[in-house]
């Protein structure tokens, strides 16, 4: 059955056992968490939401994203400015779509 659930501003394509990773989510791993904002379930659309669904998931773990550089140049002035980001996640499985 798939779903589509939003978690964080943005929308995920999910179905039974699918690993996915959201923005994080104030959770301990092994923990389980439901998603009450499903968009899409076994053919239903929402408007904008599917009232009384809810899509469960485990947390697997936190984390945090390979690191994304940036880089500031402004030619003929000898400015140069890098920047370092990485982004946290929180890794679920899901187990009921």
């Amino acid at each position: 059955m798939l779903s589509i659930i939003e978690s964080g501003g943005k929308q995920y394509l999910v179905k039974n056992g699918d690993k996915i990773q959201v923005e994080t989510l104030v959770t301990e791993a092994g923990k389980t968490v439901t998603f009450d904002k499903v968009l899409f379930q076994d053919g239903t659309v929402g408007k904008p939401y599917i009232s009384g669904a809810a899509v469960t998931g485990k947390v697997l773990k936190q984390g945090r994203g390979a690191k994304v550089h940036v880089l500031k140049y402004r030619p003929k002035s000898k400015y140069r400015r890098k920047i370092g980001h990485r982004q946290a996640y929180t890794e679920v499985e899901i187990i009921k779509a």
